[in-house]
């Protein structure tokens, strides 16, 4: 047998020149000595029942494949370069708080990544509405990460640069003044509430809508006036982030610094239209 074989392969270096290597021509050999039957296609047959299975369970994973991809929440562009807030908030904070650096995962883009994956393969509704569907299978995550994704995003829109904000409209003019008695007081009240003493370590404080009411309160970490049971409740028209995250480039411990330099760069026009968004019950989309 073995003797049989070298002969083949000799002829096959002889008969296949092109081939261009004796290990091709070892190949050859090979089939040559495998029975004829072994060398035809082997056909496979389905039923139609596993045809229709088949094309049932390919589809539907496609298609789910499909929807987490389109409806997965994204880390939004900003209105403005990252030094536009100068001098109130400085680039480098602006960089690692929203996420310019998409290998370091920073703050926002963390969020982002951190609520993705808490719904992988289910569905993602917009993230106003997430927001009212609080501690979901009394899992945290989803208030931190969804949380952290719907904060942020109202966060970059509620600023702009300074002397582009414009003023409030008329209508959360006088609502302000009937709430707070005065824009200064107004001010007062939110840079005391958004105080170490009032808010102590992280979290957030808001202007928010209740009803046709306007109001202020402060929330824990990424909760927000949206989520159903936080311990304020309305839809929410403007926030300031008093994590350390926020400001300690720049301000290290001087939160108050911050907090009073935040008034620069609101963006009175764009919290204006919420304001008007919420009187008619409808919360700020992203």
């Amino acid at each position: 047998a073995a003797r049989r074989l070298r002969q083949r392969f000799r002829s096959a270096c002889k008969l296949r020149p092109s081939l261009g290597s004796r290990r091709s021509a070892m190949k050859l050999v090979v089939a040559l000595a495998l029975p004829a039957a072994a060398l035809r296609p082997v056909k496979v047959t389905m039923s139609a029942a596993q045809n229709r299975r088949a094309f049932v369970i390919g589809g539907t994973a496609a298609a789910a494949a499909a929807a987490t991809k389109a409806n997965a929440y994204s880390l939004p562009d900003l209105p403005y370069a990252y030094d536009a807030l100068e001098p109130s908030i400085d680039a480098a904070t602006m960089k690692f708080h929203h996420g310019a650096r998409p290998a370091y995962r920073d703050h926002h883009a963390t969020y982002v990544a951190g609520i993705n994956g808490k719904l992988d393969e289910k569905d993602q509704p917009p993230i106003a509405d997430l927001m009212k569907i609080r501690a979901q299978a009394k899992d945290k995550g989803y208030n931190n990460a969804g949380g952290g994704v719907y904060n942020h995003d109202m966060f970059w829109q509620a600023m702009a640069p300074k002397g582009k904000g414009g003023a409030p409209s008329a209508a959360l003019a006088a609502a302000i003044d009937k709430s707070f008695g005065s824009m200064d007081k107004m001010k007062e009240e939110w840079e005391a509430l958004a105080a170490p003493a009032s808010t102590f370590g992280s979290g957030w404080v808001w202007l928010y809508v209740k009803g046709k009411d306007l109001k202020m309160g402060n929330t824990p970490n990424q909760d927000n006036p949206l989520m159903k049971g936080a311990n304020v409740e309305g839809i929410p028209i403007l926030g300031i982030d008093v994590w350390e995250h926020a400001y300690y480039l720049k301000y290290q411990n001087r939160r108050p610094e911050y907090v009073k330099a935040f008034w620069d760069v609101v963006n009175w026009n764009q919290v204006s239209a919420w304001y008007d968004d919420a009187l008619a019950g409808k919360a700020p989309q992203f």
